[in-house]
């Protein structure tokens, strides 16, 4: 069976990587006013920070559910089945579009995977499915290592105005107020597919130090993990954080990456974060 792997821009996988991997990506959408554009296609994570310093935030929005089935339509035509992964469905209805228009299309199986989580972690479950896929291993057996990575997968990540997220409806007003008010930091995670607090933390620093004790516990076993730093226009601050971390805890692999238009626009500018998955 000949599978294809989609996902969607959020997953923030550079081109060079998904065109190695064959990988297939169907953008989210940011507008500014009657101004549209397809994230990663029409829009960098740098065009889109230097824009939003001189415009009103914009709004974010799925795919088209016909963008996918346009997708699959074309996959039919060399593929047996579809793995695609996306997004949390807590936060965006783009896995829900996978499903729907991939019932529209015949002859072409579609898997549609709930990732629970978003950006480069979500690239981790996509670049490991594409390695399975061009192992020819069947749609069935990539999902089920999908979901046994699932259980090592922690992400947390800090903003640096918590109004975002209280605007795009990601938390909601009384959090954002708070935090506001005590001038916290607070470690922001995914819990049952939805963005909450984790813990609130007085300064930056001891809010990276609190994440780096939560990936030193997670890794104290010794077993092969990887790791992505994911920051909002922040390169060298990730940069330096990365090779901090290098010394600290030399049996993870680490990475960078970024939050992109549409993540960012709930973020904020000077977001940071970090995930972590187990190797097998």
């Amino acid at each position: 069976m000949k599978t294809a792997v989609v996902t969607d821009s959020t997953a923030y996988i550079p081109k060079e990587i998904r065109d190695q991997y064959d990988i297939h990506m169907i953008p989210l959408i940011v507008a500014f006013g009657t101004e549209t554009y397809q994230e990663e296609v029409d829009i960098s994570a740098a065009e889109f920070f230097e824009k939003v310093r001189h415009q009103e935030l914009p709004t974010t929005s799925q795919p088209p559910v016909g963008k996918f089935a346009e997708l699959f339509e074309a996959l039919a035509k060399d593929y047996d089945a579809v793995v695609c992964i996306h997004l949390s469905s807590g936060i965006s209805g783009t896995y829900q579009g996978a499903i729907t228009a991939g019932q529209m299309v015949e002859n072409l199986d579609v898997y549609a995977y709930d990732t629970e989580i978003s950006c480069m972690v979500q690239g981790f479950y996509v670049i490991e499915a594409a390695k399975m896929a061009k192992e020819k291993m069947p749609p069935e057996k990539i999902i089920e290592k999908l979901d046994r990575l699932k259980k090592s997968v922690h992400a947390y990540f800090m903003v640096d105005d918590l109004s975002h997220l209280q605007r795009g409806g990601r938390l909601t007003s009384a959090q954002a107020i708070i935090g506001s008010l005590l001038k916290v930091k607070p470690l922001l995670h995914f819990e049952h597919k939805v963005i909450v607090p984790f813990e609130k933390i007085r300064t930056k620093k001891k809010a990276m130090n609190r994440i780096v004790d939560l990936l030193t516990e997670a890794t104290k076993s010794g077993e092969l993990y990887q790791a992505v730093i994911i920051h909002a226009n922040r390169e060298e601050d990730a940069k330096e954080w990365k090779a901090e971390l290098e010394r600290l805890l030399p049996h993870v692999e680490f990475s960078i990456g970024y939050f992109g238009a549409v993540i960012g626009t709930h973020l904020g500018e000077g977001a940071m974060g970090l995930g972590w998955m187990k190797k097998e």
